[in-house]
């Protein structure tokens, strides 16, 4: 599919076409966690396994909603916005009420109304966007299930692991801290690398095409694990003999469907034995 133009950007950037394109994706996509089957996914990650061999060692992981799951930080946040708006229900909120990146889902939840949402929506904004991308409210990330000891597995097998990330470079300290109490594998230069996009304002989607540039440099991937549809998708189109998997976790809610080759799984439990 060829990228689409400036002028063609400026448009679906529109706020009235995002809107739109947003509520076509809630009317046509799947819910998440209805594309993977608990039955596959031990078979799935053990094939992701077996594509790693010395010529092709490398499995990329993305962060948010992939190895990482960011719901006491959301929370942590709203609770906050709480407080200081002297509104309980939102200071009580717990990492349960999150059950997407948006955060009308997570008031409603804590009980606000459609009425009351709508006069928050405008002032929360800010507020959570200045916490969310920072180092200190990143370190309260924890691990996805399973994450930690597939990670060490893939070292196991003669893997190397790179961490492709749409963090920021000042997210970098947070990240490594949670990266330290989940167990994970710590960036040492090399056979596990971090790659943090350099500012805030980059585009996520244009950073993981550079660094699928950079990963042709290096020697080959072997497998790549990523939540958002847009990116798995763009793994698949860019090294289509690696093992591509989608985290059936959440998403930004852009109207890209998975490519039919790309198997979801719901986190990185493996059954023993399988």
């Amino acid at each position: 599919m060829e990228k689409p133009d400036s002028a063609a950007k400026k448009r679906l950037s529109h706020p009235r076409i995002r809107l739109l394109l947003l509520l076509w994706s809630m009317v046509t996509a799947l819910p998440f966690g209805a594309r993977a089957q608990r039955a596959e996914q031990t078979r799935i990650l053990r094939a992701a396994l077996a594509a790693i061999r010395p010529d092709r060692p490398v499995a990329a992981f993305d962060l948010d909603s992939t190895i990482l799951v960011n719901k006491v930080r959301q929370a942590r946040i709203m609770r906050e916005y709480g407080r200081l708006r002297g509104d309980a229900r939102l200071a009580g909120c717990a990492p349960v009420a999150v059950q997407s990146w948006e955060l009308r889902d997570t008031m409603r939840r804590c009980g606000l109304s459609e009425s009351e949402i709508e006069t928050v929506v405008p002032d929360i904004r800010d507020f959570w966007r200045d916490r969310f991308f920072s180092s200190e409210y990143c370190k309260d990330d924890t691990p996805a299930a399973g994450a930690h000891d597939y990670l060490r597995a893939v070292l196991a097998a003669g893997g190397e692991i790179l961490y492709i990330t749409g963090r920021h470079e000042q997210m970098g300290p947070g990240t490594l801290e949670s990266f330290r109490r989940a167990g994970f594998p710590l960036p040492d230069g090399e056979r596990v690398q971090l790659w943090l996009k350099p500012a805030l304002a980059d585009d996520d989607d244009r950073w993981k095409e550079i660094c699928h540039a950079r990963l042709q440099q290096l020697r080959g991937l072997a497998c790549a694990f990523d939540n958002e549809p847009t990116h798995v998708n763009a793994y698949k189109r860019s090294f289509p003999d690696a093992v591509v998997v989608h985290l059936d976790t959440d998403h930004s809610r852009r109207p890209v469907e998975v490519h039919p080759d790309v198997p979801s799984i719901h986190d990185f439990v493996m059954e023993p034995g399988e």
